[in-house]
């Protein structure tokens, strides 16, 4: 393979410390290369150096003659007085870009629903990154370059992304360097991933897993200042290896290797003793979504739920005209219960989790909370920091309680404030730092703290990974895994959503357009083939009566219809069996330990039933097409 460019003894230093010392790195022609590391330890500067964004103090980058790089930054670039249209294609005439089938694929997998000569000056942020990236695919480049590229998207567009970067080139061709926390991004696309760290690179084959694998082997011979990297790691890879098929089926890293590694590690949540704490929290009633429908006033309908308006559903009707975000939503929440929430910018995730949370009133149907509940929401502001915006660190965590349970049953600890913001990744010096000074990341971290150490037994999370790195997306999973109370995501960051949750739902239009809450059996891989079939159903009305395009025809598609029928009809009848045996677990004695032990042995074996069910169910639609 072909030389494209290279660093060598790359030296960079800022007035404070040295960011890296005598790096030599090489990129050649088929690489695709990940970058990770901590917030603050060099991704991004590296990244503009290999592109030629930012002179290096010592040392030099080299380019191979003719090598064309396209960089995507991470901050917004796009001038506010130009169209979608100069921004993505500049002058060019329609019949040319038309005709360029690299440039109809960028626009239809990323503005398709984006006005043409919209101002770049009236869109959101999600919908400027999108132009951006837009702008810079439709060029023809030997590098891209991209610097936290799903920053502002959804989990769709993230897929079409991985898909078009993994098609965009033949295998021996072209290079990615991409800084991202988006584990599976970084899983799906690269061939190696470089570790930023200590002034230093060091490469690792393979993507995020592999990454994984290395790095504990790495630490496990390392010294003991680094037991509790190495363990988060491991946790994790445990994760990775037990978790969701679709990921465990794949062979990024020696299946071997990492049995033997993972062979003493638990599974990374206690459910049965979660599970019985929550109960005895939380009771029988969290909250009932009771045949639940929301209309926004067609004065107000800017104000309903979800950011940005791609995909957005919602129909003219309802009161006074007005716009019908949710409808028909039948949903009760189960105490401990960890549920990803999915769904396009607009949908109105927003909107459901504040009827969750009471912040949002229904205009149908009616909602029914449990007398114990104690909602608390990480919103993607900073509410709970405004008041301590000049406070040191150290005087915002002096006015809280002076410790928080952790855990349930024999692992439950008690913690100070303290050594929960050092298993956040603060350091003792960070403790003298104002609110406001500290990183985007950091505050993120500190927002968790407070909202956790409110003790809310239903915890919902909105967008909770901005301005994370990976570590620190590793350790805050790590948390969650021992909170006991039910918990309600939702994140574009499809690891994290998969990691931290047990089930996941999705808010899909229904036939009037209005959203409609639906449990996804088949996890996110469910949600975007459904989605993909909403975003063709118009192109496709007209042949309603065509026969099935699957692989399947005659007797064998009916019987695999009849098979799914019949599947989703016990699933459906597993899991209210399962929602009224957690309920019935509040009415238990709860100092009958054994008793509840049973009852939660045979709760356990039911969803692993459902799960394979599920499973199963899975399969035949992806063979009925």
């Amino acid at each position: 393979m072909a030389h494209l460019l290279g660093a060598e003894a790359l030296h960079l230093e800022y007035p404070t410390r040295v960011v890296f010392d005598a790096v030599t790195l090489g990129i050649e022609e088929g690489d695709r290369i990940g970058i990770v590391g901590r917030n603050g330890d060099g991704k991004s500067s590296l990244l503009a150096m290999l592109a030629g964004r930012k002179e290096p103090d010592s040392g030099r980058v080299t380019v191979r003659g003719g090598t064309r790089i396209g960089v995507l930054d991470q901050a917004d670039t796009l001038p506010d007085d130009i169209t979608i249209g100069a921004a993505v294609v500049g002058d060019m005439a329609e019949h040319e870009w038309a005709g360029d089938a690299r440039v109809r694929d960028v626009i239809e997998g990323l503005l398709t629903d984006l006005p043409w000569d919209a101002q770049i000056g009236s869109l959101s942020g999600g919908q400027r990154r999108r132009v951006s990236l837009a702008k810079l695919l439709t060029g023809d480049w030997d590098v891209i370059a991209l610097d936290e590229p799903t920053n502002h998207l959804d989990v769709e567009a993230i897929t079409w992304l991985a898909g078009h970067l993994k098609k965009r080139w033949p295998a021996n061709a072209g290079a990615l360097l991409v800084v991202t926390h988006d584990r599976w991004f970084l899983d799906e696309i690269c061939t190696e991933t470089w570790e930023v760290h200590d002034r230093i690179v060091e490469p690792f084959e393979g993507g995020y897993a592999a990454y994984i694998l290395q790095r504990v082997e790495r630490d496990r011979m390392a010294a003991a200042t680094e037991a509790k990297r190495q363990n988060l790691a491991r946790k994790e890879l445990a994760w990775l290896r037990r978790g969701a098929p679709a990921r465990t089926s794949k062979p990024k890293f020696r299946i071997d290797a990492a049995n033997e590694l993972i062979a003493d590690v638990p599974e990374i949540r206690d459910k049965v003793s979660l599970q019985s704490l929550a109960v005895s929290r939380l009771g029988k009633d969290v909250v009932d979504l009771l045949d639940v429908g929301v209309t926004y006033p067609s004065t107000s309908s800017g104000t309903q739920g979800g950011s940005g308006t791609q995909g957005g559903s919602g129909t003219q009707g309802g009161s006074g005209g007005g716009k019908t975000v949710l409808k028909d939503v039948e949903w009760r929440i189960a105490p401990g219960e960890r549920t990803g929430i999915l769904g396009v910018n607009g949908a109105g995730k927003s909107t459901l989790l504040g009827l969750i949370s009471g912040t949002v009133e229904p205009t149908e149907g009616r909602i029914k909370r449990g007398k114990t509940v104690q909602v608390r929401t990480l919103t993607q502001r900073l509410d709970e920091l405004l008041p301590h915006w000049n406070d040191p660190v150290r005087v915002v965590i002096s006015g809280l309680r002076t410790s928080y349970t952790l855990g349930a049953g024999s692992k439950a600890q008690d913690l100070t404030p303290g050594q929960l913001l050092e298993r956040l990744g603060f350091s003792s010096a960070q403790l003298s730092t104002p609110v406001k000074d500290l990183s985007g990341g950091q505050q993120r971290r500190l927002q968790l703290l407070l909202v956790l150490l409110d003790q809310p037994n239903v915890l919902i999370l909105d967008e909770p990974t901005n301005d994370m790195d990976t570590d620190m997306l590793a350790a805050i999973e790590d948390l969650l895994d021992s909170w006991s109370g039910t918990l309600l995501v939702v994140s574009h960051d499809r690891y994290f959503l998969e990691r931290v949750t047990d089930q996941q739902y999705a808010i899909l239009p229904g036939p009037d357009g209005a959203g409609r809450l639906r449990h996804l059996p088949g996890g996110v891989d469910e949600y975007l083939r459904l989605r993909q079939r909403v975003e063709s159903a118009p192109a496709t009305s007209t042949a309603a009566a065509a026969p099935a395009t699957s692989g399947l025809d005659g007797a064998a598609l009916r019987a695999a219809q009849k098979e799914a029928a019949a599947l989703e009809r016990r699933i459906q009848k597993l899991t209210q069996q399962v929602d009224t045996a957690k309920h019935a677990l509040a009415d238990h004695d709860q100092s009958d330990y054994e008793g509840l032990g049973e009852r939660m042995k045979a709760i356990s074996a039911q969803e692993a039933e459902i799960e394979e069910l599920e499973l199963r169910w899975f399969e035949l639609t992806e063979q009925i097409g």
